[in-house]
């Protein structure tokens, strides 16, 4: 696709859901969290036929999250790490959207193996390396039970995944060269917010968890390990959020971008606001032992610590969030995407269930894929998908100078850094 077909806006609304399998039920996982119920939301919204069953623990949160979505939408009280109650609950749906994090230091993928044996389509969020690289090993099985899963499938890592496909594929269809370096960094003002986004004592946990974790980056082909949130740079997010520092995570996008866009340096990063929640973060990686947020248990108590007083700041700074992409090209010139919303609790609802969508119409192969795999989504769907996921935006563009959207614009290299 040329550069003016993949440079396009969010000027109009993208069509409603209108594909095959409109009446297609659908289980949320976490249906009564933040993410699963915005999730819930947004798939009420684009395709109103749809058979909405909300699964979670809290039969009292299930009845209000369903009281919002209208007769399409009912609650099952579930517990995912029971084996006997997913499959009853899988067995009577086409899709299955699982929302019920933290991934970080998950041992088994329960859901997806039942949705395997249930030959139940599969998506997850998950935010984490490891988990994520687990769930490629059952690939041949989901390949076998003709069922197509789509792991990573959020807003970040999920949305940046496909944004990041399109900036390379656009750059190799104009025979710019291979490009040379890919960085996605992300920015929210809710310190909750990492991965899949919105505010929560499980989004919290997977804050800490991921910063036990060494950041996987690669440098010219070469794999490289540094320390959780290092490596910080200022980044320009356009308008509606400016200048941003931004700070090295494990993000399973980095490993997945390396290995299906062949770009020989990735890295990824995050920053939160306000700015002493990463001074907060940097703390806790130089003073807690890593072994303690490596422990589910030990985080679960740190969390309990400052949930309170995450959630009473984050009231007061909002929750608006930004993604940009970076692709430097052989001679200097770089390209990018951006993707900034006042509001990443609605903003993660519409990533998921484009994602959601995309399955049921049929853009996903079977077996199991990264986003930017283009069995995983088809690049004819990729369009549509972004459309859909950037509704409501601040600022929404693709396969741009970067002097085109930033507040402080230059025309200038990206440096040897990672």
């Amino acid at each position: 696709m040329a550069r003016a077909a993949l440079a396009w806006s969010m000027s109009t609304a993208p069509p409603k859901y209108g594909g095959k399998g409109e009446s297609s039920r659908v289980v949320i996982l976490g249906g009564t969290g933040r993410v699963g119920g915005s999730t819930a939301v947004a798939l009420s919204k684009l395709c109103p036929s749809l058979q909405l069953i909300i699964a979670g623990r809290n039969r009292e949160k299930g009845a209000a999250v369903v009281s919002k979505l209208g007769k399409n939408a009912r609650f099952v009280e579930i517990d995912i790490e029971n084996t006997s109650m997913l499959e009853t609950t899988l067995e009577e749906a086409e899709l299955v959207v699982h929302a019920a994090g933290p991934f970080q230091q998950a041992e088994k993928c329960t859901v997806l193996e039942v949705a395997i044996s249930t030959k139940t389509a599969y998506l997850d969020v998950c935010d984490d390396t490891n988990y994520a690289q687990r769930t490629k090993s059952f690939h041949s099985k989901a390949l076998a039970a003709g069922i197509p899963a789509v792991t990573t499938g959020g807003i970040y890592p999920g949305v940046s995944n496909v944004m990041a496909a399109e900036l390379v594929r656009s750059v190799k269809s104009e025979d710019a060269g291979e490009p040379e370096r890919l960085r996605e960094v992300s920015w929210a003002t809710d310190l909750a917010q990492i991965g899949s986004g919105g505010a929560g004592p499980t989004i919290l946990a997977t804050s800490f968890l991921l910063l036990g974790e060494n950041v996987i980056a690669y440098n010219k082909g070469e794999m490289i390990k540094m320390k959780p949130y290092s490596g910080a740079l200022n980044i320009d997010f356009g308008k509606g959020i400016g200048k941003r520092d931004v700070y090295l995570l494990n993000l399973p996008e980095v490993r997945s971008a390396y290995d299906i866009l062949g770009v020989p340096t990735v890295s990824a990063r995050f920053g939160t606001s306000p700015f002493f929640w990463n001074w907060g973060m940097q703390a806790i990686v130089n003073f807690v032992p890593v072994e303690t947020l490596r422990d589910r248990s030990k985080v679960q108590q740190l969390v309990q610590i400052f949930d309170p007083l995450v959630r009473a700041i984050d009231g007061i700074a909002g929750e608006r969030v930004s993604m940009r992409v970076d692709l430097e090209l052989p001679d200097g010139r770089s390209r990018i995407a951006l993707f900034s919303h006042k509001k990443l609790s609605v903003s993660v609802g519409y990533s998921i269930a484009a994602f959601a969508l995309a399955i049921l119409e049929g853009s996903t192969q079977n077996g199991v894929w990264f986003p930017e795999e283009p069995e995983g989504i088809a690049i004819d769907a990729r369009k549509l998908l972004l459309e859909r996921a950037s509704q409501g935006t601040l600022n929404f563009v693709m396969n741009k100078a970067p002097w085109m959207i930033e507040t402080d614009p230059k025309e200038i290299g990206l440096g040897i850094y990672v």
